[in-house]
């Protein structure tokens, strides 16, 4: 290629310092293949280093042409430990440096005659992007993304950490006396089996555990839920108004766990780390958005997730449990089934949020009294979903506009009911 049939103006090297040729500057161009590629400071960072084996190349610095081999440095009249000052810098601090910062200082801003739309674009979608440290809120660099977390994972660490102090709090069954307790004796379900007893306060203990912004793993889980439900790849503040449009009251998640603890998080993770119940998941988060029936998707998740709690704390879900010799997955089942039933009652009967109370308090009783036949209809819901037959909206597909989120919307939960109303629902 001519050099002459560039023309272009090189900002000065000070301090006799040559940068390095992986460094973010816009100083430098590398001719390869017959063509010239500009490295801007956000691209250079996407593309991060070129491989080494490309055409040989060549470097242009202060209007002079040098020679770089495929792999090698580019040559530097003085003090090379420059280059090696370079290497061990993170991106995000390379703007603090001071050679840059000399480099790029605005008496000697450097201003190409051409500049391709592509990279402009490109530039603007870098900086347009935000990475998040679960565990702490702040801004992360780009090479240590946010990891998702299965659900075996983060009950495993539930398992492996010291939770004798929430445990404490637990009351595995509902206390009953006189002709109560002789009616659930005599006509009641079975009890569970002694050994999957510790599975059970496992699952209550859980309930327990308030969300902690400081734990990684709870971040962790956070992050996998809105990133599966939306479909987005890149990490989000763990406080925030995207919180609020996945159907939460609030910026914190934490403050909409009452009554559930992170056993709500986990139901939820649980949902979204399925590619079958992932389906029904985001089925029902397009239903909770219907310009008339829209109701807070994860508030109306943590109440199905209460009613998860009370009926197998009243041994409703003993009976399942002992044919299945476990706990947890029956438990996990029957949420994502109860919260099937009330996606396909509130689309057929066209409900609206201020029936959620009761569609929940009528929710609650027939789960309860036939946990075998709900769980049924998960399992017919789910082989229909992998033959590719199942569909939750059915022909209606939620076609109307989406409501925008309304911070004005009056939610009832199964908690919220008049007392005459809620007989028999516990709050833990």
């Amino acid at each position: 290629m001519n050099e002459n049939s560039h023309s272009f103006h090189e900002k000065e090297l000070r301090d006799g310092q040559a940068p390095n040729r992986h460094s973010i500057h816009d100083r430098v161009r590398y001719y390869q293949a017959g063509e010239v590629v500009t490295v801007h400071s956000p691209v250079s960072t996407a593309l991060g280093p070129l491989p080494s084996m490309v055409l040989p190349r060549f470097l242009i610095f202060d209007n002079k042409v040098e020679s770089v081999s495929a792999g090698s440095s580019p040559p530097c009249d003085k003090d090379s430990s420059a280059l090696l000052a370079f290497r061990g810098i993170s991106i995000s601090e390379l703007k603090n440096h001071s050679v840059l910062q000399a480099l790029t200082a605005e008496a000697n801003a450097w201003e190409p005659r051409v500049v391709s739309t592509e990279v402009l674009q490109a530039q603007e979608e870098w900086e347009a992007v935000e990475s998040i440290h679960p565990e702490t809120g702040s801004r992360a660099s780009m090479d240590q993304p946010g990891q998702l977390i299965s659900f075996s994972e983060a009950l495993q660490h539930f398992q492996t950490v010291d939770l004798s102090s929430f445990k404490k709090r637990i009351q595995p069954t509902i206390r009953r006396t006189g002709l109560a307790a002789l009616r659930h004796y005599l006509f009641g379900p079975p009890k569970l089996h002694q050994g999957l007893r510790e599975e059970r306060d496992l699952v209550l203990t859980i309930a327990q555990c308030g969300l902690d912004s400081q734990d990684p793993m709870h971040g962790r889980v956070l992050q996998t839920i809105y990133k599966k439900l939306t479909g987005s790849k890149f990490d989000c503040a763990l406080h925030g108004d995207h919180w609020e449009d996945l159907g939460f009251q609030g910026t914190n998640p934490a403050t909409d766990l009452r009554g559930a603890g992170f056993l709500a998080l986990l139901h939820l993770l649980y949902l979204v780390m399925d590619s079958k119940t992932l389906l029904m998941a985001r089925e029902i988060l397009r239903l909770s958005r219907h310009h008339i029936q829209q109701f807070p998707f994860c508030l109306m998740s943590v109440n199905i997730t209460r009613i998860a709690i009370q009926a197998l704390r009243e041994e409703c879900l003993s009976r399942e449990c002992n044919r299945q010799q476990k706990v947890i997955p029956v438990v996990n089942s029957f949420y994502a089934a109860t919260f099937l039933r009330l996606a396909h009652v509130w689309r057929t009967q066209h409900k609206t949020i201020s029936d959620s109370g009761f569609v929940l308090k009528d929710l609650e009783m027939s789960a309860k009294k036939s946990p075998r036949r709900l769980l049924k209809t998960l399992e017919t819901y789910l082989a229909g979903v992998s033959k590719g037959q199942a569909s939750l909206l059915g022909t209606q597909k939620c076609s109307g506009p989406q409501a925008p989120h309304s911070k004005d919307l009056t939610f009832t939960g199964v908690c919220d009911l008049p007392s005459h109303l809620s007989e028999g629902t516990w709050l833990i």
